[in-house]
């Protein structure tokens, strides 16, 4: 789609024309925020939520940026529309340009908001034969304390992830000096025993995740799966009856296969087909 356009600075262009100076500091340092919101049948998933947590980012890192909720619903709806509603919206706002390459963060410069659409893919299938399903393995968690940010630096992220690619598996679960999983490269993460959710709870070491927040609060209403949020140890896993992770992209997704160690009988478990079910009834909700 080479004259799809894009929103770069309160205008639409094509993205082949879109440009930002390399004297960025979203380029140089990665000073910068972003979301990604998925949108299906031209509906977004949880918008308020997304730019509540970037403005929350945004007053973290001291970016001067006001995210108005209809204009961004309005640019939303533009961006998605070749699409046919169904695409995830990436929203990138970085502090700006300066003319000097300067750690400290620079006064009056205004911040760069970019933000593109792209293909989705489809909403989790509620059938345990047809979902996708996940291989993963574990590494210790190498990043940065300020997990809770969703920054642009995210080569950490990157790292682990990639690690997880070389080794031939989908994603990485992240576990701390004290064996206390985290979270994935680029997901949270849930363990399932006799029918009980857990989660690790939030801290400095996990991104507050939409896809978590709605699902978390569509358990707790509806009252049909028990949710811890806790401290989870590594080896938890090795007993877990069911593993999950989700993200805006992936929704709720069955891990089937830990460090190569099979996960109850390698398929989506019963209690994913209820979560993933209760998630769809919710996910436009708030």
């Amino acid at each position: 789609m080479t004259d799809q356009l894009v929103y770069l600075n309160g205008n639409f262009v094509p993205k082949t024309e879109a440009t930002i100076s390399p004297m960025d500091r979203g380029f140089l340092f990665g000073d910068g925020i972003y979301e990604v919101i998925p949108c299906y049948e031209g509906k977004p998933v949880g918008l308020a939520l997304h730019l509540a947590r970037m403005r929350q980012g945004l007053a973290a890192l001291d970016i001067n940026y006001s995210l108005n909720i209809n204009e961004w619903s309005s640019n939303i709806d533009a961006l998605i529309a070749p699409f046919d509603g169904d695409a995830s919206v990436y929203l990138h706002v970085s502090r700006g340009t300066d003319n000097k390459r300067y750690h400290a963060y620079p006064s009056n410069i205004q911040p760069t908001v970019f933000a593109y659409a792209f293909p989705i893919a489809p909403s989790q299938p509620l059938d345990k034969d047809e979902a996708k399903v996940f291989k993963v393995k574990t590494q210790e968690d190498l990043r940065w304390k300020r997990c809770h940010i969703k920054s642009t630096s995210l080569l950490g992220n990157v790292m682990h992830f990639q690690q997880g690619q070389d080794s031939g598996v989908d994603e990485v679960l992240l576990y701390n000096q004290q064996n206390e999983l985290t979270e994935a490269a680029a997901c949270n993460l849930y363990v399932v025993k006799n029918n009980v959710v857990a989660t690790p709870p939030l801290d400095n070491q996990i991104l507050p995740g939409i896809t978590r927040h709605i699902l978390l609060h569509a358990m707790r209403d509806s009252g049909v799966l028990e949710v811890q949020e806790r401290v989870i140890k590594k080896d938890e896993l090795t007993v877990a009856d069911e593993v999950w992770i989700s993200s805006s992209s992936k929704e709720v997704a069955a891990v089937v296969e830990v460090d190569g160690k099979l996960i109850g009988d390698g398929r989506p478990g019963d209690a994913w087909l209820v979560a993933q079910s209760i998630y769809n009834d919710y996910k436009f909700k708030m």
